[in-house]
């Protein structure tokens, strides 16, 4: 810094974090210019312009390219400065927004991934499941030769109609009642849900019978024949929602065939 409180440009550069290129081109383009040149033709910057460059760092960051920049500053007030940071804020707030809701997609993705670290595809196990929040569909209609894929177009269909601002990113899986599975009806479930952190709805806590195995979706059947001899053979009773899941799936798994499917039957 000289005698008069003034920096040199590279030290300006140092002290603002960028580079002496680019406060050539600033003062270039007429964007930043040094507050004096001395006699040698050497630039230097004051003090105050360190906050003028981090203004213009920051409007860069949101998305405002040099020239609007440039503009805001040769015709610049009160009044329009606050306008258009006001706009920024809101873009701001936009992209606050859409990385909360990223996060916590990611989040349940890793969750899923973790709940099946110890998963064992030969051994049905009962557990004891805490409640987890989900987001609940309405009952599917496959009267009049409605397919699998009809109910599951008609629950985003659903979704999109009765809750606008739903983030619909997260994993869809499908609930049966045990009139379906004791009949050997595995590809029309009764209703579908997602996952989700801020569901209204609830899977409930309690016991649940839980078994795994491997396959694309819909390759359940041999899953719930092996399930259901279990719960009869050891005097259980369905008490409530069956609950298909594909933990592992092709957010994480190159081949089909690999995917990792759950089946979650509460009992008592």
């Amino acid at each position: 810094m000289t005698d008069n409180g003034l920096f040199s440009i590279s030290e300006f550069a140092k002290y603002s974090r960028t580079t002496r290129d680019t406060l050539l081109h600033y003062d270039k383009i007429g964007l930043l210019s040094p507050v004096i040149r001395g006699e040698n033709n050497y630039r230097y910057y004051s003090g105050n312009q360190l906050t003028v460059i981090n203004v213009i760092r920051a409007a860069q960051q949101l998305g405002m390219s040099l020239d609007e920049i440039r503009d805001l500053k040769n015709r610049r007030t009160p009044q329009l400065t606050n306008s258009i940071l006001d706009e920024q804020v809101k873009k701001i707030d936009e992209n606050i927004d859409y990385w909360v809701r990223a996060r916590k997609l990611l989040r349940i993705l890793q969750h899923m991934i973790a709940s099946v670290e110890d998963a064992d595809e030969d051994t049905i196990t009962v557990k004891h499941l805490p409640a987890e929040a989900i987001i609940l569909g309405e009952l599917n209609d496959f009267s009049r030769e409605r397919t699998f894929y009809d109910a599951f177009l008609s629950f985003y269909q659903d979704m999109i109609a009765k809750h606008p601002d739903l983030d619909l990113n997260y994993p869809v899986w499908a609930i049966y009642s045990e009139e379906k599975i004791r009949s050997g009806d595995f590809s029309h479930p009764d209703r579908f849900y997602f996952y989700n952190p801020e569901g209204y709805d609830k899977k409930p806590a309690g016991l649940y019978v839980i078994g795994y195995s491997r396959g694309g979706y819909g390759n359940t059947g041999d899953l719930y024949n092996r399930l259901l001899k279990f719960i009869d053979e050891n005097k259980y009773e369905i008490n409530g929602n069956i609950y298909e899941e594909y933990p592992l799936n092709e957010a994480c798994v190159a081949e089909q065939d690999n995917y990792l499917i759950r089946i979650m039957i509460s009992v008592r």
